[in-house]
């Protein structure tokens, strides 16, 4: 296996590998660190948690010649399309800049522009920023990207899919064209190609993920649910299998809320992630979850791509991603760095589709998991063939037919017309429960005469005619009435007429 010390690092980068803790390269930190090194532009797709943030830090950074300090312009750009990757990206960056010499800014949104134009101002090398708030620095007149050496767009496929290729064609405008471009996904689809290829110059491909390929360590089930027994589901799950460094994904910011909210009632320590939070309270969520102080943390797909959360036991995905590329992105939150991890994924009714194209870019079929404390609909799958039957209910046996809740016996026929009682010699039907109408009992034809009800109708109505007053004697309308003595519908009155 090759060393750090054989890829041709300098003194100041190897001890930034020391600090970062690296033992050997990863297969997509061998392959690229020698062709940056060289000054090769580079399309690389590795999968998540695999060093692709050191593979080109460590060798952009320890080639880069030392200035003098003052005011100076970036000469390495790395555009990244969250926060929480930009976050991620500069934790690497500081050590491996402060070992080298250089010195790294941070842009993202959420944070106040004050400080961030104070350290451009001040001079920098390597800049990290999301595609948002670098163009609007740009458009202040803050940011000169005229000395850029090294452009690097990390997780390229998550900005095009955010809608930030506008963004990242107006930074690209902005950039020389002498230049080197490193390109790193988990992903490159026919859209990176398309849209980003032509901006690199004969490149080398370095394709350590396949489209589809996920974590070897990471097992991967199912749990059909309905939609309205997911939260039940969920406790169970959690309780069965543990409930300490759990990520839940959800669709939706509400939804992210709501399951928070949910658990954290039924007694669970739990943090909440997504893109309404600001920048503090998403990073003192992370902060939490990573020392322990909470067991469970529900995200959106902001926390999907490029979070380097330790030790994650596994990953549920509470509701299935639109995308089937962003279900690989969520799993490979756990199983990172060698260790063993597992993902659940809940399939309701509608979810199906998103199921079946899941599948489709693994190329395989999912199984079941089973749970002791929960029996699980599998109709909900259309299919029973699956692996990982559900356990039988209690007091269920193969092959025996379970005893009707309810009783049907005889109401075929019921319905049909067949078996109804004789009826009476009035022709009313006994039992048939239904109130008489206008004093008449059912079957009876009317005699003419007028039953009590109907007399107490017409002397009512005799006694209106005799005072002048009836329904068909109408007031007239006021003609010229002012808006004050006039109600609106449904207004009540205040007992006061208007003013005429």
């Amino acid at each position: 296996m090759t060393s750090f010390q054989e890829l041709g690092l300098s003194d100041g980068a190897l001890g930034a590998v020391k600090r970062l803790g690296y033992e050997n390269p990863t297969p997509v930190q061998e392959q690229a660190i020698p062709a940056v090194l060289q000054g090769r532009d580079v399309i690389a797709a590795a999968s998540t948690g695999t060093g692709k943030t050191a593979a080109f830090l460590l060798p952009t950074v320890s080639s880069l010649k030392r200035l003098r300090r003052g005011p100076r312009a970036p000469r390495i750009l790395v555009v990244t399309p969250t926060r929480e990757l930009a976050e991620q990206i500069s934790f690497v960056s500081y050590k491996v800049a402060k070992a080298c010499g250089q010195y790294t800014t941070v842009l993202y949104g959420g944070k106040p522009y004050g400080p961030q134009i104070r350290e451009l101002r001040a001079g920098t090398d390597v800049l990290i920023a999301t595609p948002g708030r670098l163009c609007d620095l740009i458009q202040r007149g803050v940011v000169n990207l005229g000395s850029i050496e090294v452009l690097v767009l990390d997780e390229a496929d998550r900005m095009l899919d955010m809608g930030f290729l506008p963004d990242v064609r107006r930074i690209v405008d902005l950039v020389p064209e002498e230049r080197q471009t490193l390109l790193f996904s988990a992903t490159i689809d026919k859209s990176v190609r398309n849209n980003l290829a032509g901006l690199l110059q004969d490149p080398e491909v370095i394709q350590i993920a396949q489209r589809g390929e996920t974590s070897k360590i990471v097992d991967q089930y199912l749990l059909p649910v309905a939609q309205s027994e997911k939260p039940e589901l969920l406790k169970c799950l959690l309780d069965e299998k543990g409930h300490d460094k759990v990520i839940v994904f959800a669709r939706t910011k509400m939804r992210a809320e709501g399951v928070a909210k949910m658990l954290k009632d039924a007694g669970y320590k739990v943090e909440c992630i997504h893109s309404d939070r600001t920048q503090g309270q998403r990073r003192n969520a992370l902060n939490s979850f990573r020392k322990g102080k909470a067991d469970v943390i529900v995200a959106t797909d902001v926390l999907a791509r490029g979070i380097d959360i330790p030790s994650v036991d596994y990953v549920v995905n509470y509701d299935l991603p639109d995308m089937a590329e962003d279900y690989i992105h969520r799993i490979g939150r756990t199983g990172r760095a060698g260790q063993e991890g597992f993902a659940v994924s809940f399939v309701s009714g509608n979810s199906l589709k998103a199921l079946k194209a899941i599948e489709g870019l693994l190329g395989k079929e999912i199984p079941v998991m089973r749970l002791e404390s929960y029996d699980l609909d599998m109709s909900i799958l259309g299919t029973t063939s699956r692996k990982g039957k559900p356990k039988q209910k209690k007091g269920a046996s193969k092959g025996k037919k379970q005893p009707a809740k309810y009783n049907y016996e005889g109401w075929a026929d019921l319905r049909n017309g067949k078996g109804k009682k004789k009826a009476s010699k009035d022709g009313a039907e006994k039992g048939s429960g239904k109130k008489p109408k206008d004093g008449m009992r059912p079957g009876r034809k009317s005699s003419g005469k007028a039953t009590k009800s109907q007399e107490s109708s017409r002397d009512k109505k005799a006694r209106g005619q005799a005072s002048g007053r009836t329904r068909s004697m109408k007031r007239p309308k006021r003609s010229g009435s002012s808006p004050q003595g006039t109600r609106r519908p449904g207004m009540k009155s205040s007992g006061l007429r208007g003013r005429r």
